[in-house]
């Protein structure tokens, strides 16, 4: 019988079955067994349990009637996939990958239920491997900036729910939060503002010095980022917008901007007409050498490059924009941002890396190795993918946890206009039916987004992510089939209990 309601598994497991007989009880006799590649997973079982009191001894042999939790590679899995089986005397845990180990650890975690002489695990049977490859959260720290340690336990959260793609949006108009040693005035001066702007007051809100609001990220924090997210199988990927969503940068460095300034910090939100230069050669020396910085940080195959709400106003305006138009003989301004594109996917190409940027980098022609992320409803995904282009799906629709999730008027200040409940994120549909069969391989992925015009705080962030990324987790884990929200919100309700346990500001779902 498959019931996972009384175990409170999120994300739903591939495959469940209930065995009949005793549950194993773990106690401070229990031995586990770890292979090599289990390493990582057993370190983060054993650090859980030691949370309830019960430290377990790892070993690297155990007998064969001692009750043990056994850790041993299997092949048969694919990179994330994995299985738990359970008896009154032994766990058997096998994967191919250390990622399975690890996932396989988190479902195991969830698994624990207080019995009557200690914790038991039930008796199950579990298949698992996730439906899609990329399971992502995007977190936007330029409009108001996040300290390490909430960067953290995001990534905490977000690995016990099994998600592995960590987008860090750290460029916008209002601030540039990434240290890059060649150009310092970028977080000398383009890190911080007057105030923290969108409408909110400022006398609450953290990261003030000097009278400006801001921060920034070295080098070295942002190796630490990757580093501890790496131990939970999340890989981050940055993001530097180009050409537009500019303003802070051109704020420093004048002449890569089409008028040569001066410009203004930006401390409101919206879509503002100052870009870069696509006519100055300047502006591409200038975002390779930041390009090598930021690929000698983050070890991603995927770097963000935005792409997103570029005004074409300056181009149209600027000698040096139309004297590139027509020596590269393109047709109009969408061609030009095209052309803009194609010359950062070349540099991060010949480094092996792909560049992904918002469905807006299709307007005037799509670079040849891009990967797309649709967030302007679904037609940017179907259009790429039937081009034989890799997709990660983030509508607006489903997606946007900067949104109002309740009509409440005691709800928090958000995204003026928006609405999403926690229902709507469970009803997203990654792969669209307009997607011919033999493309829809390349839908490869979801992700949620957190943009922070309207979010000061740490306590206000979690809020708006949980328990709504709970609910994208298991949209891109979970097989489509077997899908049921009276099923998830009785499981949700279990999870919510162990959010709230680990100190995050989860919103009880209305």
């Amino acid at each position: 019988m498959t019931d996972i309601k009384t175990f409170g598994l999120l994300p739903k497991p591939k495959s469940l079955r209930r065995k009949p007989g005793a549950g194993f009880e773990l106690s401070a006799d229990t031995n586990v067994m770890s292979c090599a590649l289990a390493k990582t997973a057993v370190k983060l079982f054993a650090a859980n349990v030691l949370q309830i009191g019960i430290k377990v001894e790892i070993k690297k042999v155990v007998g064969k009637t001692a009750k043990a939790i056994v850790f041993a590679r299997a092949v048969g899995f694919n990179d994330e996939g994995y299985s738990i089986d359970v008896s009154s005397r032994k766990i058997l845990v096998q994967a191919t990958k250390a990622a399975g180990f690890f996932y396989a650890a988190q479902t195991l975690t969830q698994l624990l239920q207080p019995g009557a002489c200690g914790v038991i695990i039930p008796p199950v049977s579990i298949k698992d491997q996730p439906r899609f490859i990329w399971r992502g959260l995007m977190l936007d720290c330029c409009r108001h900036f996040f300290a390490m340690a909430e960067l953290k336990k995001i990534i905490d959260t977000m690995a016990s729910l099994k998600l592995n793609v960590f987008h860090w949006h750290l460029t916008e108009d209002q601030a540039w939060r990434l240290e890059i040693k060649k150009y310092p005035e970028l977080t000398a001066k383009a890190a911080w503002r007057d105030n923290s702007g969108f409408g909110m007051a400022d006398g609450v809100t953290p990261h003030y010095q000097d009278g400006k609001y801001g921060g920034f990220y070295t080098q070295a924090d942002a190796r630490e980022i990757v580093s501890y997210a790496a131990e939970r199988f999340v890989t981050i990927v940055p993001e530097i917008e180009l050409p537009g969503h500019s303003t802070a940068p051109l704020c420093v460095y004048n002449e890569l901007g089409c008028t040569g300034g001066p410009y203004e910090f930006e401390s409101m939100g919206g879509v503002f007409r100052e870009v870069y230069c696509a006519g100055n050669d300047k502006v591409f020396e200038f975002l390779r050498d930041v390009l090598d910085e930021v690929l000698a940080i983050f070890p991603s195959q995927y770097i963000h490059i935005g792409g997103d709400e570029c005004p074409k106003d300056r181009w149209r305006e600027c000698p040096k924009c139309q004297n590139r138009i027509a020596a590269e003989g393109l047709k109009d301004e969408d061609e030009l941002q095209s052309w803009f594109v194609r010359q950062i996917e070349q540099h991060l190409n010949k480094h092996n890396r792909n560049l992904i940027g918002w469905d807006e980098i299709l307007e005037g022609g799509l670079a040849p190795n891009a990967t797309v992320m649709s967030w302007r409803g679904n037609a940017g995904g179907i259009a790429a993918a039937n081009m034989g282009h890799d997709v990660v799906m983030t509508p607006t629709t489903n997606c946007y946890l900067d949104y109002v999730q309740g009509r409440n008027a005691t709800e928090p200040k958000a995204i003026p206009g928006g609405f999403l409940p926690l229902e709507k994120v469970y009803e997203l549909e990654p792969v669209p039916r307009q997607i011919k069969p033999a493309q829809r391989k390349h839908v490869i992925g979801g992700q949620a987004n957190m943009w922070t015009e309207y979010v000061q705080t740490d306590d206000h962030l979690e809020y708006m992510i949980f328990p709504r990324l709970c609910a994208l987790a298991e949209v891109v884990w979970s097989p489509k089939t077997g899908r049921n929200w009276e099923d998830f919100r009785k499981r949700l309700a279990i999870e919510g209990k162990r959010l709230r346990t680990r100190g995050v500001n989860y919103r009880s779902p209305d």
